[in-house]
Parts: C-alpha cells; structure tokens; sequence
C-alpha cells in the first residue's frame, strides 16, 4: 500500500508527509472518521513511507529498497499489528494476541486493500463470538518495543480498531503512549473514538478523515480494474455515503442484481398472496446459500423497501434502480407506504442481525415472511 493507493485523502497524506520530512513525527496519532474512507491504508502507507531508505524528498515511497521489499509482504520487522482477536487461548494466564492471526491477517490487508471489520471476522472464523484486544496484548508490544529497531530507523504500532482494546489493555497502554522508547510512533485507528477511554484520546494527536466525494468514487470506479459505465457509477458512488467500502459492497450487489430482483419479486407476491407452503419453500431455498450471501440479499431488499417508497413521492431524480427495478416497482410502490415503512426495515434488519449471529437461516426467512404478511396489508 502506497500514499498513490489511497483514493482521496489527499490534504491528510500531504500533512503526514510533511511531518515526516520535517522530523516533526508526533509519537502518538489517532486516525478517526467513518468506516470505508482509507484510515488503516494511510497507516500502512505512512509507515512505509517512514521506513523507507530511498524517499529522498518524494512525496511517496521509492517501492524498491529492502525496507519496500518487506513492506511488500507485511513482514518488516520494526512495524507491528494490533487488532482484535477472538481469545482461543486455553491458558489462563495468556490470551490470543494479534501475532497469533498474523497470517489471516497479511493475506486480507495484501489482497483486499480496503476490507471491512466483518470481512475480518470471517477471516478467523469468528462466528458469533466478541473480538478484542486484550490485556496479554500491551504485554506483547511492551517486549517488542523494549528491543532495538532492527533496521536503525522508526518502530511503528498501528493498533486498527483501537476502541475495542479491553480497558486494562488500554490502561497498560498509557505510559507508553505518553512517553514511548526513542522513535517510536503509535499509530491508533477508529470508526468510533467515542469508545476510546479519554485518557487514550488525550496523549494523541488527532487526525480527521473526510468521506470520499462521489466524484472520487465514481473515477475509480469508471477506471481501471471496473470500468464501469457513468451511470452505474454514479448510482453507487451515490448509494456508498463517502465510503469505498459501502461502495464495493453495493458493486457487489449490483452484479446480483438480477438474481436478487428475481428472488424479491417471489417473496413479495408470496407474502402478499399468504401462500405459506410455497413461502416455506421459498425460505429454504434462500436459506441453502451462503451466510454472506443471504446478509447481501438482506441489504438488497432494505434498499428495494426504501427505493420503492422514495417512488411513490414523484421524484424519478431520487431513486437509484435498474431498468427491470423500476418496471416491478410501478405496480408494487404502492404497497409500500407510511404505515409499513419502518416495519419492513425495521424487520429486514432483524433478520440481518441473526444471520450475522448464526441464526438458523430456514427459521429467520421463514419468520421473516410470516411477519412480512402482516405488514403488507397495512
């Protein structure tokens, strides 16, 4: 990952490498904003770009050096990853550490880029369990930090998801925040600093990240790599709120489209025909496909609801839907109004929770419908 990488954020990056070519490095940064704007990816790249033997004077890293070999693979030896874990420690007195999923770790960070904290926990499996950064886990860093760089330069930490430190490993954190070995330099990211304990904020420079314009959005995705039409990149780079994540995820959609639609159309008449045998059929068929994929049709019918009841305004400027959505939607728009609205997201959205908590996918589209009956009839 290089500063070339990063979509936008091009004020941020400049800020980062000034500091690094002036020397003036603050020991402790936190990254915040909102999921899916390039947070952890300008950590990594600032921490290449540090590391780096070769920059000179440029404005990103030279890419060829032996520290840039290394930061290829993720496996320089002075930068260090914390993140959260699911604890499958049987030692009492030691928990699962960062350095024990490392492996998970580079392969999503060097193949996706940018990827979401779920994407993390299907990485490791952890089902519906909690992630955290444990308390073995300051203990850990406080040995890596005790030694010498090995190269001669920066030791870095990037802590990604830093509010989901457990408050004795944030508390064990603090001295070395506050007064780090020489060269050492933290770097905390977070969607949510509001979770982070105030003394951690405090010993910290902030650094606020912006959501992505949709005209950034749109380039890339017109560009290399997706080479999508104007339009549909303008749908999603609308649809994505600033986030390249949001956006990858409705891409993701937008080429289901059609399967999902097809899917919608038979849930919608069913429910509205009260045709429970076939709704039964219906519900399992949807259930034999995979957790990420039912979680991914879930999000396509909340966008659907909300898409169709935008329609019944008259304002065709306002909603984002395919040629084959808007046919299905001039007969079905009315049946979605005022007062099933906030019943059927609220409902959909249900049913997302308990897939992502491993719910018994059969018995959640089939109550799904059951209540999905109810609501449009009103």
């Amino acid at each position: 990952m290089y500063f070339k990488d990063i979509i936008a954020q091009q004020e941020t990056i400049e800020r980062l490498v000034q500091y690094a070519q002036n020397g003036t490095v603050p020991h402790a940064m936190l990254f915040t904003g909102p999921e899916g704007v390039g947070k952890l990816q300008t950590a990594i790249a600032f921490a290449r770009y540090m590391l780096c033997r070769d920059r000179g004077n440029g404005a990103d890293s030279c890419g060829h050096c032996p520290s840039c070999v290394k930061m290829d693979k993720l496996v320089h030896p002075d930068l260090h990853f914390v993140y959260p874990v699911i604890n499958k420690s049987k030692s009492a007195g030691r928990s699962t550490i960062s350095d024990d999923e490392i492996s998970p770790w580079r392969e999503i960070v060097l193949e996706n880029h940018y990827f979401g904290f779920e994407e993390w926990l299907s990485a490791i499996d952890a089902e519906n369990k909690q992630a955290r950064i444990f308390v073995t886990e300051s203990e850990s860093i406080n040995e890596k930090l005790s030694l010498k760089s090995v190269e001669g330069g920066y030791k870095i930490v990037i802590i990604w998801h830093a509010e989901k430190m457990k408050v004795e490993c944030a508390n064990s954190l603090l001295k070395l925040l506050e007064e780090p070995p020489a060269g050492t330099v933290f770097i905390l990211t977070t969607d949510s600093p509001e979770l982070l304990l105030e003394t951690i904020v405090s010993r910290t420079q902030r650094i606020e990240f912006k959501r992505l314009p949709q005209k950034e959005i749109m380039e890339k995705l017109t560009g290399p790599g997706y080479l999508l039409d104007p339009e549909t990149a303008q749908k999603i780079a609308h649809l994505s709120a600033g986030s390249w994540l949001k956006a990858i995820d409705t891409l993701r959609i937008n080429t289901e489209s059609e399967e999902f639609l097809n899917y919608f159309i038979q849930f919608m008449r069913l429910t509205y025909a009260r045709r429970l045998k076939d709704l039964k059929e219906w519900s399992e068929t949807i259930a034999s496909n995979g957790r990420e994929w039912q979680k991914r049709f879930l999000q396509y019918c909340q966008r659907m609801i909300r898409e169709n009841f935008i329609s019944n305004f008259g304002r065709p400027e306002l909603n984002y839907m395919t040629e084959s959505e808007r046919q299905f939607s001039v007969k079905f728009a009315p049946f979605v109004n005022e007062n099933n609205i906030i019943g059927l997201m609220e409902t959909l959205s249900d049913a997302q929770r308990d897939i992502e908590q491993n719910v018994n996918s059969k018995m959640v589209f089939f109550d799904l419908s059951l209540k999905t009956i109810m609501l449009m009839k009103q």
